[in-house]
C-alpha cells in the first residue's frame, strides 16, 4: 500500500472538485498544497544522514564480490568496527535497496557482497 501524503490527499481533493465548488475554496486548497510542495523541496539532509553517506562509501570500499557477514565487514575497517551491528546492517540494507549490494542468506546467516 502506498503511503498517502498531504500533497497526494490535496491533489485528490483538487482533482475531484466539480463546477459547483466555490473558487475561493479551490484557491485556498491549491495554496495549501503548494506550501507542502515547497516545504518538501527545501528539505536538507541531517548531519547523521550526511555521515551515513560517507559510511556507505567505506562499506562499499571494503566489500568484495564474495559474501561477508556484518561482523566480517566491521572487522575490515576501524570506523565500521566502532559502530553497532544494527547501524551497519541498516546501512547495508539501504545499499541493497539502492542496488549496489546483494544480500544472500544461508541458513540463518546473511551475507552481503558487491553487485557483480
Amino acid at each position: 500500500m502506498e503511503k498517502i501524503t498531504y500533497v497526494k490527499a490535496l491533489n485528490y481533493v483538487i482533482d475531484n472538485f466539480d463546477e459547483n465548488t466555490p473558487s475561493d475554496v479551490v484557491e485556498k486548497i491549491t495554496a495549501l498544497r503548494d506550501t507542502y510542495v515547497k516545504k518538501a523541496e527545501n528539505k536538507k539532509a541531517t548531519a547523521r544522514q550526511n555521515e551515513n553517506e560517507s559510511v556507505k562509501d567505506i562499506i562499499l570500499a571494503v566489500l568484495t564480490t564474495e559474501g561477508a557477514t556484518v561482523t566480517d565487514i566491521q572487522k575490515r575497517d576501524e570506523t565500521l568496527g566502532a559502530m553497532s551491528n544494527q547501524r551497519v546492517s541498516a546501512l547495508l540494507r539501504q545499499l541493497v535497496e539502492d542496488g549496489k549490494v546483494v544480500k544472500t542468506t544461508d541458513k540463518k546467516k546473511s551475507f552481503f557482497a558487491l553487485v557483480a
